[in-house]
């Protein structure tokens, strides 16, 4: 039996973002939003799912007067992510 897909994950832009962050320390949001060629009211919703979800931390700073927001993936992020692709690798297997 194959195994349910993470909805939460099932979205492009918020793949990407769980994708990216596994690869780094930290990101800021103009770094991923660069890198996901997203608008920034989309990019902000989607970090605002995946934090509520417990997949990432954000952390709201200043970078002189700039606001600056950074993500940080969670170990519950890493392993949600690797159960994702986990249940992927079983559907192309299949």
């Amino acid at each position: 039996m194959l195994k349910d897909l993470d909805p939460l994950l099932h979205s492009q832009l918020r793949l990407g973002v769980i994708s990216l962050l596994m690869s780094v320390d930290s990101a800021d949001f103009t770094w991923l939003k660069e890198k996901t060629n997203s608008t920034a009211g989309n990019l902000s919703v989607q970090i605002d799912k995946l934090s509520e979800a417990g997949y990432i931390t954000v952390e709201k700073s200043f970078k002189g007067k700039k606001p600056l927001t950074t993500c940080k993936i969670t170990k519950a992020g890493i392993k949600a992510f690797e159960e994702y692709v986990a249940a992927l690798k079983q559907y192309i297997s299949k």
